[in-house]
């Protein structure tokens, strides 16, 4: 089906799957709160009440997110240590963009060290789990608007692919412009990586300071999560010019869809399992501990060794590293890796993903399957992802594609799938 406004097929089930998903999706993340911090915490059964509209709206937890927004979006405008150019635009130019997310999260740090010496309360933070995440979807739903009208005075080359069917629902989750800012500063690429990303960890930071205040001390399972997930997000944040080649920022315009995954979507589900572990702690022994420890790191090692070459090859094909890797040519004059990492599945770093996204999980033990909901929720979400990038990929590519998925096979799990 192709809609009148846009030449791209419709995805996500169209209007309807639109409306339905934004709907779920905040939903389903105030039923993880709810139900993290419960004695039962069943993912799949009802949450322990259904809160009021007092206990989620907060004045003070709006001006706390709104703060958070302020902060992120300060340390953005601060000089970079480089900036680099986008990919190239329908009208041949290139934005630019500053490379300083990881001395945002430096700087973030800094400035919570600050507060919590002259007396930032930053146990009470997980109390506030709720309004805060009910101000951050209402946040989302009111910029995402804005993105919106925004969009109806850009010109043409300025607008999304898919995100321009002339239906005001699809369009609205979808986002209609590709690349939406004032002056310097880049909303999609702004909230891609840094409000969320370093939200996530500030969470995770405040739940394991208060499970120190209710025990005494913080448990070996929670160190683990917090450092887990911390070093992911500090390689995000350090290979931060990397995502100005990924799908989100090249071809997806800027809407709820996006906006509401970066901001809210991952810091309060992507912090369940640090939410879990306040609530139900675990006994770790240190022979298992290692072992989740040699997990992540093969994780972290596939997932980056995968980016990496990736990046290196795309910005220089005769580098040493990449130099000597075979490659498909294309009648767009781009090379194909079919060697190295990307000769073993199509997608290794997603496979480096979901071995990290099992390695958080197992801290929490294995009596509950809540802990467990990212891992799954992930696994949808790569496999969703990876059938898109084929798609896209075989309308760039064509029969240089195919003969790439005839050389290699499996998508993200070799012999498996």
């Amino acid at each position: 089906m192709t809609p009148q406004g846009s030449q791209a097929p419709l995805e996500f089930g169209g209007p309807l799957g639109a409306a339905s998903l934004m709907v779920l999706l905040p939903v389903t993340m105030l039923h993880l709160l709810l139900v993290a911090g419960s004695e039962p915490a069943r993912l799949l059964g009802p949450p322990p009440y259904l809160p009021g509209l007092e206990e989620l709206w907060s004045p003070q937890a709006l001006l706390l997110w709104l703060a958070w927004l302020g902060l992120q979006a300060a340390l953005y405008l601060l000089p970079a240590r480089k900036v680099a150019e986008g990919q190239e635009l329908k009208d041949k130019s290139r934005l630019q963009y500053p490379i300083n997310g990881f001395q945002a999260l430096v700087l973030t740090a800094l400035v919570v060290g600050l507060g919590v010496a002259v007396g930032l309360p930053l146990g009470t933070l997980p109390e506030m789990l709720l309004p805060l995440a009910f101000a951050s979807t209402l946040t989302a739903f009111v910029f995402s608007l804005l993105l919106y009208l925004k969009a109806l005075l850009a010109p043409a080359s300025a607008l999304a692919p898919g995100g321009n069917s002339g239906n005001p629902i699809y369009d609205f989750f979808l986002g209609r412009e590709l690349n939406p800012r004032i002056r310097y500063l880049d909303f999609k690429y702004f909230c891609e990586l840094r409000p969320g990303l370093i939200g996530w960890v500030l969470i995770n930071l405040a739940l394991l300071v208060q499970e120190a205040k209710l025990r005494g001390s913080s448990s070996l399972a929670m160190w683990l999560v917090n450092g887990f997930q911390l070093l992911y997000v500090g390689d995000a944040l350090w290979h931060e010019e990397a995502i100005l080649t990924t799908m989100d920022i090249t071809h997806d315009g800027f809407g709820f869809m996006l906006l509401f995954g970066d901001i809210t979507w991952v810091p309060f589900t992507y912090s369940l399992q640090a939410q879990f572990l306040l609530h139900h702690p675990q006994a770790l022994e240190l022979p298992m501990a290692s072992a989740i420890c040699l997990l992540n790191a093969t994780g972290y090692y596939i997932f980056r060794g995968a980016n990496s070459q990736k990046n290196t090859f795309r910005k220089n094909p005769s580098d040493p590293r990449v130099a000597d890797l075979e490659t498909i040519s294309t009648a767009t004059g781009r090379q194909l890796l079919v060697s190295g990492w990307w000769g073993m599945v199509r997608h290794p770093n997603y496979l480096g993903d979901l071995i990290m996204a099992l390695a958080w999980s197992l801290p929490c033990g294995t009596s509950h399957l809540l802990p467990y909901f990212y891992l799954l929720y992930f696994t949808a979400l790569l496999v969703h992802r990876e059938a898109r990038d084929e798609r896209q990929c075989l309308q760039k590519y064509g029969l240089a594609w195919r003969e790439y998925c005839r050389r290699v096979p499996y998508r993200i799990l070799p012999y498996i799938y």
